[in-house]
C-alpha cells in the first residue's frame, strides 16, 4: 500500500480483513438469494415468456420509440448540463462577491430554486405562461415579452401568439433542469472555491492581482479538480431527471420505452422498465467514466496543482533564521 494511502486512511489489519471478506460474502449471498426469489416469482407469473420480450429484439420498436426517446433525452440533458453549468458559475462566483447588493440577491435565488421541487419547476414553466401572458399583453409590457420571447424563446421553441405564450415540453423540462440543477452546482462552484486553502489567495494577492485574478487564475483552475466529482454526479442526476418529462408528455425515453412500448406490446410493462433501467444504467456508466478520465487528466496538469508554501523548494525560511544558514545561501 502507497504512503499516501496510509496517510489518508488507517490500512485494516488481518481480521478487520477478514470481517470485511465475510461480510462481502454473505451479502453477495443475500444479495443472489433475492434476486433468485424474484426470478421464480417472475417465473410463475410467466414473465419470462418470449412474447414479452420478442418486441425488443424489434428493429422497429428501437427504431421509431426507444431511440427517438433516447435522443430527446440527451438533447434535454446536454442542453440543460450547459445551461446549468453557465448559471452555477455565475450564481456561485456572484455569491462570493464582496458585494452584499450582488451577493444577498444570488443567495436568496440560490436558496430559493433549491427549495422547490423539480417537478413542481416544470409544472410551472410548462402552465404558467399561458396563463399569465394575455394579463402582461394588455399592460405596457406586453411589446417588451413580445420582444423577449421572440428573441429568445425561440431557440426553445417557445411561441407566442395574439399575447399567448406557449411553452412546449422540451422547454418546460430544460427550464426546470436548469434552474434546480444550476442552484446545486452554485452551491457546489462556492464551495470548492472555498476549499483552496487561503495561502493561495494570499500569496496571489500579494503579488498584486485584484480579486478577478486571483478568482480567473488562481483559484478556479484549482477548484476544478476539487468540483469535478460533485459535478459529475449532479450531471448523472440531472440525466435521470429529464425522466419527470414524463409527466408533461415529452417524448424522452421512459415516455417512449416505458409508456408507448407497452401500450403496442402485449403490455409488457416490467420488461420495458428493464429494458430502459439498463439503458439509463449505461449512459450513466458512461458518463462516469469520461468524467472520472477528465478528472485524472486535470490532477496530472501542471495548471491545476499547486504546491503548498510547508514543503519543497517554495517552503519560506523559519522565523530566526537567516537565508546564509539555508541550502544554497550566501
Amino acid at each position: 500500500m502507497s504512503k499516501e494511502a496510509n496517510v489518508l486512511f488507517d490500512a485494516p489489519g488481518p481480521r478487520a480483513r477478514r470481517r470485511n471478506n465475510l461480510l462481502t460474502a454473505v451479502s453477495a449471498l443475500l444479495l443472489l438469494a433475492l434476486v433468485t426469489v424474484a426470478a421464480l416469482r417472475m417465473n410463475d407469473q410467466g414473465q419470462f415468456a418470449w412474447r414479452l420480450w420478442k418486441p425488443f429484439l424489434n428493429g422497429d420498436v428501437w427504431a421509431n420509440l426507444i431511440l427517438p426517446g433516447l435522443g430527446n433525452t440527451l438533447k434535454a440533458a446536454v442542453v440543460a448540463s450547459v445551461l446549468a453549468i453557465l448559471f452555477g458559475v455565475v450564481f456561485g462566483l456572484a455569491r462570493l462577491s464582496d458585494h452584499a447588493w450582488i451577493r444577498v440577491p444570488a443567495g436568496a435565488v440560490v436558496e430559493f430554486f433549491r427549495a422547490i421541487p423539480l417537478l413542481i419547476l416544470i409544472f410551472l414553466a410548462f402552465f404558467v405562461p399561458n396563463k399569465v401572458s394575455p394579463v402582461i399583453a394588455e399592460t405596457p409590457f406586453g411589446t417588451f415579452q413580445r420582444v423577449m420571447v421572440d428573441t429568445f424563446g425561440g431557440i426553445f421553441g417557445v411561441e407566442i401568439n395574439a399575447g399567448v405564450i406557449t411553452v412546449p415540453a422540451f422547454a418546460a423540462v430544460v427550464f426546470g433542469l436548469v434552474l434546480y440543477n444550476g442552484s446545486v452546482l452554485a452551491e457546489i462552484v462556492r464551495a470548492g472555491v472555498n476549499s483552496i486553502p487561503r495561502g493561495q489567495s494570499e500569496a496571489a494577492y500579494s503579488i498584486g492581482l485584484r480579486k478577478n485574478g486571483v478568482l480567473r487564475l488562481v483559484l478556479l483552475p484549482q477548484a476544478i479538480t476539487v468540483m469535478m466529482p460533485a459535478i459529475v454526479s449532479q450531471m448523472v442526476v440531472l440525466l435521470k431527471d429529464t425522466a419527470l418529462g414524463f409527466i408533461i408528455a415529452y417524448g424522452e425515453l421512459l415516455q417512449a420505452g416505458f409508456k408507448q412500448v407497452p401500450a403496442n406490446y402485449e403490455n409488457n410493462v416490467i420488461q420495458a422498465g428493464i429494458v430502459v433501467a439498463v439503458v439509463y444504467i449505461a449512459i450513466n456508466m458512461a458518463l462516469s467514466s469520461v468524467a472520472n478520465r477528465l478528472e485524472r487528466r486535470s490532477r496530472r496538469s501542471r495548471k491545476t496543482s499547486a504546491k503548498t508554501m510547508g514543503t519543497g523548494t517554495g517552503a519560506p525560511p523559519a522565523p530566526g533564521v537567516s537565508m546564509a544558514g539555508a541550502p544554497g545561501g550566501p
